[in-house]
């Protein structure tokens, strides 16, 4: 595999590894990707020293525009190199207290360090020193398992998981992501270990969860996460999705696997990450507005509206931003049934112009959504709901070039009704204004000033105003 270190950097790394008389080797991601035949542009290396010394060795012959960042409550150092980000550290070893996911550091060999590292396809090591440069060192068969595609930790899985219980929802990240299996034994251990994951910060949780999330199938991940409890742990309320209740021979879909198929389908088409996280939640209230009816079977009615209030809670806890991002998610939320009533209706103007008005510039989304929520066995039933959606973005597109309805603001202001009928501040300036809006979403009046101002003198007379001189 000496191709894959063929890039200038590796040489120098080397020849200053050689000349400091310390070991040197590539680890971890850039090693198992090299494997893969997958281009990696993180590398981390590992010296039998002073990670530190030599990274600031590298930089120096690297010349003097490479700067170092060290780190030295870690003892890590790191240099970016063209494309390259490339972080040094001294081979360790480490222990855990049984109440602490920190751990008592020591400097170590490199098989110490390979020990610590959380599965075996990360934990092998290219050599860098001359003479034996680029031999790979794999304790665990790691090479073996890339060739399975299995995911195992190097030591004890119960040991590895309460050395840092975030390494579980790494194993289910890799399993999405590389489309690999869980060995059994450290899936066992997932499940039986999961509530240690309560010690650790939502946010390192987050960013693997997010990673999952945008995994090129992300169903594969988020139903390990389900099947060995994790997920009950991170987001119980999409676990709260699965089941399926029957009445009177009727039963409703399971709405966790819809939910995720949903996701799957979106991925598909985009990887926008706050577009799918509107696609994980956008069923969320459907166990708290579940209802049966002789009549109708099953309902959810409302749960669009319940959903989108969820949204700041969940976001909240998961620390999530709550900024523009959280109320993008939140109006997917609460608007994801409304193309699917157009699409099973004639599709009127008023209705088009409407929705344009309430989605503004997310209507693109909200329309990859709603055709991503479109799940059947039956492909002509499907079919049949993508021709209507079909028709839908096509009236879109007509009423948007006729109109300009997206994100428009009504032509008169509430400062001209002011002026215009000598006004103080008053109910009656929201009612002319809301009046106003309603005739053009209506289709009575156009999205037009002259027209708008000619309506708001009509509005104004049938409510006895008189417009000044």
């Amino acid at each position: 595999m000496k191709k894959c270190l063929n890039d200038p950097i590796f040489n120098i790394i080397s020849q200053v590894g050689d000349s400091e008389q310390i070991p040197v080797y590539v680890i971890g991601g850039y090693v198992r990707d090299a494997l893969l035949n997958r281009q990696s542009k993180d590398i981390d290396v590992v010296a039998v020293g002073s990670g530190i010394e030599i990274a600031e060795k590298v930089a120096k012959k690297l010349g003097p525009k490479v700067k170092v960042s060290v780190f030295r409550n870690f003892g890590t150092a790191m240099i970016r190199y063209q494309d390259y980000e490339v972080e040094f550290v001294g081979a360790r070893k480490e222990s855990y207290r049984e109440d602490s996911r920190k751990p008592i550091v020591e400097d170590g060999t490199l098989d110490d360090d390979q020990k610590r590292r959380d599965f075996t396809i990360n934990a092998m090591a290219f050599s860098l020193n001359k003479n034996d440069f680029g031999e790979l060192l794999d304790p665990f068969n790691g090479e073996n398992d890339l060739k399975d595609k299995i995911i195992r930790t190097p030591l004890e899985p119960d040991q590895t998981f309460s050395d840092d219980p975030l390494r579980m929802f790494r194993a289910v990240r890799f399993s999405a992501q590389l489309n690999f299996s869980i060995e059994q034994k450290t899936y066992q251990s997932i499940s039986e270990n999961r509530k240690r994951t309560n010690i650790l910060s939502r946010e390192r949780i987050l960013d693997e969860f997010n990673k999952i999330l945008l995994s090129p199938k992300p169903s594969i991940g988020i139903k390990v996460l389900e099947n060995t409890g994790l997920l009950e742990e991170f987001l119980p309320e999409l676990q709260k999705l699965k089941g399926v209740d029957s009445k009177e021979g009727q039963m409703h879909k399971d709405n966790f696997y819809h939910t995720i198929e949903v996701v799957d389908n979106l991925m598909a088409r985009t990887n926008d990450l706050w577009l799918l996280w509107a696609a994980l939640l956008h069923d969320i209230a459907k166990p708290m507005t579940k209802k049966y009816n002789q009549e109708t079977g099953w309902t959810f009615h409302g749960h669009e509206h319940l959903g989108s209030k969820m949204i700041p809670s969940i976001f909240k806890r998961l620390k999530l931003p709550l900024n523009e991002k959280m109320k993008y998610v939140q109006k997917l939320v609460q608007l994801h049934l409304r193309p699917i009533v157009l699409s099973q209706e004639i599709v009127t103007d008023s209705a088009v112009r409407r929705l344009l008005f309430d989605a503004g510039d997310d209507i693109d989304d909200l329309m990859l959504l709603c055709e991503a929520d479109i799940t059947s066995k039956n492909e002509n039933t499907v079919q049949k709901h993508l021709n209507n959606f079909r028709i839908v973005r096509e009236k879109l597109l007509e009423i948007e070039e006729k109109d300009a309805l997206r994100n428009f603001q009504p032509p008169i202001s509430g400062e001209l009704i002011i002026e215009t009928f000598a006004l103080k501040p008053c109910k009656t300036i929201g009612e002319i204004k809301n009046a106003i809006k309603e005739a053009i979403l209506e289709g009575e009046i156009r999205n037009d000033y002259n027209e708008a101002y000619n309506y708001m003198l009509k509005k104004g007379e049938e409510l006895g105003l008189i417009p000044k001189k």
